[in-house]
């Protein structure tokens, strides 16, 4: 299958070409035509599945043939959880639309609004918003929604994590009932499977990669190691093993700035990302990951959710997860895009429970290494 054949226009063909993109994933061959049909969509589908672009590009052709851009009203909103998904989000649309006319936004919290009030006052087609932000410039009378037609909820799980469900909630009063609304989440708990219900009408159920399966190509392995040992055997595998970069997880805020402190103390230089980091602290730490700059960082699972790196060498689960599901979006930073990769964890007798949780839930036994 190819985007040829997805029944898309020809200027964001073009724009895909100029991607280097070809065959769509498997979310983006299912969700895009029915997307194309204005119906609803529940998409089930983890983090480097295609999710963005499932829902980028028909929104950019259907408000190209609406014959509605333009008209300084908001179209489509896009709402997201962190800076970071914001902003690579806007960066997808910028290169899907990029031989058309619509226009886009993207707003979120940690700086000054004044530059984003401007940008909205000129009027845009498509906003990319975080909650908190969202909220406070509604309330100023900076953002209109009436003219609404898409409505985006991406990473509703996250906005549960995060603590932003209610600040969601107060969102969607405001929205106009009649629209389109696509509601994309890694996993379903009960509250989001609720919100899913009462968002959505009729909806076309898109559900891509398995929670349980893993990639293939990535090389599993664990290391039963007591808590106290554990930085050592990190610092030696980060030394002895590991040639590209390492995004190590841990628990903990408090977890993950502190084998960050041991990490630059052992000169492997490294940051810690995590929610009580500012978001210009985080934007940089993941820049200077990506430049290279940075041979490991390490985050907490919520923190980690919007780090999209294609060659990222090796994950290191410096503590497993209590819910084995995570365990599964943790390594799946690694292995994409043909790549191969690595995914090394630690288990202590503490953790024991949740590796036997993990491989029931994979259906494989992790390779021991002594």
């Amino acid at each position: 299958m190819s985007f040829n054949k997805l029944g898309l226009i020809e200027p964001i063909l073009k724009s895909l070409e100029e991607q280097g993109y070809t065959n769509p994933t498997p979310i983006q061959e299912k969700a895009i035509p029915e997307i194309l049909k204005q119906r609803d969509i529940l998409g089930v589908a983890q983090t480097g599945t295609g999710k963005t672009a499932a829902f980028a590009i028909p929104i950019i052709q259907l408000l190209h043939e609406s014959g509605s851009a333009n008209s300084k009203d908001i179209k489509t909103l896009i709402l997201t959880p962190t800076r970071e998904l914001a902003i690579q989000i806007g960066e997808s649309f910028a290169d899907y639309g990029k031989h058309l006319t619509i226009t886009h936004t993207v707003i979120f919290g940690g700086v000054p609004s004044g530059r984003q009030i401007l940008r909205l006052g000129r009027g845009v087609d498509i906003l990319i918003a975080t909650p908190g932000r969202l909220l406070d410039l509604m309330n100023q009378g900076h953002v209109k929604l009436h003219s609404l037609q898409q409505f985006v909820l991406d990473e509703a799980d996250r906005m549960l994590d995060m603590g932003f469900i209610r600040d969601v909630r107060k969102i969607i009063s405001k929205l106009p009932k009649k629209r389109q609304t696509l509601f994309f989440s890694a996993t379903m708990p009960p509250e989001i499977h609720h919100l899913s219900k009462e968002l959505l009408i009729n909806p076309q159920k898109i559900e891509v990669t398995p929670v349980s399966s893993t990639v293939d190509i990535i090389k599993q392995s664990i290391y039963h190691v007591e808590k106290t040992e554990k930085n050592k055997l990190l610092v030696q595998i980060l030394k002895d093993s590991v040639q590209g970069t390492a995004l190590v997880f841990t628990r903990t805020k408090h977890g993950a700035d502190k084998v960050s402190r041991i990490l630059n103390r052992e000169g492997l230089k490294s940051a810690a990302i995590h929610g009580n980091k500012s978001q210009i602290a985080r934007q940089k730490a993941l820049g200077d990951f990506k430049s290279g700059k940075l041979k490991v960082l390490v985050a907490t699972d919520i923190a980690a959710r919007g780090i999209d790196i294609d060659e990222l060498s090796c994950v290191i689960n410096f503590e497993l997860p209590n819910i084995p599901e995570t365990y599964v979006h943790r390594i799946g930073r690694t292995g994409r895009a043909g790549q191969s990769g690595v995914a090394i964890s630690f288990c202590d007798t503490v953790e024991k429970t949740y590796l036997r949780d993990i491989q029931k839930l994979i259906k494989k036994q992790i390779p021991v290494m002594s």
